[in-house]
């Protein structure tokens, strides 16, 4: 047989990926690429879903190049991707309609506060687990078939069809052919029904969203569609989708209730692996549908940070302040201590537990010997201290007092960042060998999907981990704690 290997096509919000794993689990070949970030006005955050779909091929055929491998050596495709963005195109054409609107936008907050003052927020967490927030693609699909001429009545006319990026890029490998989604992905549209597992009628009614345009919804393991063989030279069985998160939560082999993972990426977003029961937050979380074995679903707890990695971006491309991230593990370890300095980056709103539409990000405790470094280690602590009030959020809400926590995402790669992380968490930190869990996971995923790889893969699959034992006195985390809280006050807007 000559297929040896499963293409993972890791689509995020930054950059497009491709990774080429072989049946150990290893990277045989990658490549990725920038695209553009729009953002017309503040607090709007936008892609051109062309430029995903180009960047997104590009990155594919170019790992396949790096490596000299062809289209009958890939067994088959598993496709991750970021979250809740948005995107509505003409079925006939296959064109969008407007820009993709990012997770990250926060256009839609009014909406969201006059369906909150209608009393419909207990409707929407009772039906999708999720809460009444612009992070979510529901207020994105009727601000588009709202403020876009035409798009309505052709939507209605079933001419019109809605993807999240998984959808999207299913639909242009296969030529047109399938409009699909999987479970995961479509847990986090606010439309849809996490119990029943359906699409819910009241909630599309609420917000004027016809039905017919939404995709069908499949497992997140088997195959769900072929990629056309306009586009590899053969078809291509696509058998594993699963939005970034979840898809990170099984490569790190969080399959069973009460194991946790937290990705450090351009959010940062924490997951609790709660078994075939979900868990309804008291504190600000949401209840999703995880990547499962099997076809039935299971449920995991989540708490999101909208801006993580991103706020080293911004330090690197705002600021100037380094030319590269990787600078920020030189810089931090320049001085002991932050000098007192707090950053809440609220860039785009606070998620949980807070979840503020209208906070905006904060620097504190500037006094006149505030230098560089102290700004570029306050900026990795936010992530920690973010991070943290979701742990203690999360360990409330299921009643289990988590052992460690698991870390992946380009930004684990930051080993005073871990550091901190178990220090303000006072739990060990484990980051696994390969951070790459996301990519790592769809490609398990597709692999179960056909039988090219079966169970015992995972867990050969997981390999060499380095743990960060805390190593912070009680007092000194207390009082460090203490002064996050007070920043992140000042952040809020209500």
């Amino acid at each position: 047989m000559k297929e040896k290997y499963i293409m993972a096509l890791d689509q995020g919000t930054t950059s497009s990926r491709c990774m080429i794993f072989n049946r150990s689990g290893e990277i045989v070949s990658q490549s990725q690429r920038e695209f553009t970030q729009i953002y017309p006005r503040p607090g709007y955050v936008e892609h051109d879903p062309m430029e995903i779909w180009g960047s997104q091929i590009g990155v594919a055929v170019e790992a396949m190049r790096r490596a000299s491998i062809d289209a009958e050596e890939i067994s088959s495709i598993g496709i991750t991707n970021q979250r809740e963005t948005t995107i509505l195109w003409d079925k006939n054409t296959g064109l969008p309609v407007y820009n993709a609107i990012v997770w990250q936008c926060r256009r839609t907050a009014d909406l969201c506060g006059r369906l909150k003052a209608e009393g419909l927020e207990e409707t929407v967490n009772k039906k999708t687990g999720l809460v009444l927030d612009p992070y979510f693609s529901g207020t994105k699909i009727k601000w588009i078939l709202d403020h876009v001429d035409g798009v309505r009545e052709k939507a209605k006319k079933g001419e019109i069809l809605f993807g999240t990026i998984d959808t999207w890029l299913i639909w242009n490998l296969t030529a047109g052919k399938s409009h699909l989604t999987d479970f995961t992905n479509a847990s986090r549209t606010m439309v849809y029904n996490i119990y029943e597992k359906k699409w819910d009628k009241e909630l599309l009614n609420i917000l004027s969203i016809p039905e017919r345009m939404l995709p069908e919804v499949m497992p997140s393991k088997g195959i769900l569609a072929y990629a056309d063989q306009s586009i590899f030279g053969r078809e291509i069985p696509i058998s594993g989708v699963a939005g970034d998160q979840q898809a990170a939560l099984f490569g790190q082999g969080c399959l069973s209730a009460g194991m946790a993972k937290n990705t450090y990426g351009t959010g940062c977003f924490l997951l609790m692996n709660t078994g075939d029961k979900p868990v309804q937050s008291k504190n600000g979380l949401i209840t999703t549908l995880a990547a499962s074995l099997e076809k039935d679903v299971q449920y995991a707890l989540e708490g999101s940070v909208f801006t993580g990695g991103a706020v080293i971006q911004w330090l690197r491309d705002g600021l100037g302040l380094i030319s590269k991230a990787d600078e920020t593990l030189k810089y931090a370890l320049m001085t002991g201590d932050t000098g007192g300095v707090y950053i809440v980056p609220a860039f785009t709103g606070l998620g949980a537990p807070s979840w503020d539409p209208y906070a905006r990000g904060i620097i504190t405790g500037i006094t006149r010997g505030t230098g560089k470094e102290h700004i570029i280690r306050a900026a990795l602590e936010s992530m920690a201290y973010q991070s943290m009030d979701i742990i203690h959020a999360m360990e409330e809400d299921s009643g289990i007092d988590l052992k460690i926590l698991k870390a992946d995402g380009g930004a684990s790669a930051n080993d005073f960042l871990m550091g901190f992380q178990a220090d303000i968490l006072n739990k060990p930190v484990i980051r696994p060998q390969n951070v790459e869990t996301t990519a790592l996971g769809a490609a398990l995923l597709s692999g179960l999907g056909t039988g090219f790889m079966n169970q015992s893969h995972i867990e050969k699959i997981s390999g060499e981990s380095k743990e960060f034992k805390p190593d912070m006195k009680e007092e000194k985390r207390n009082v460090l704690i203490e002064g996050w809280q007070e920043a992140v006050k000042k952040a809020l807007c209500r």
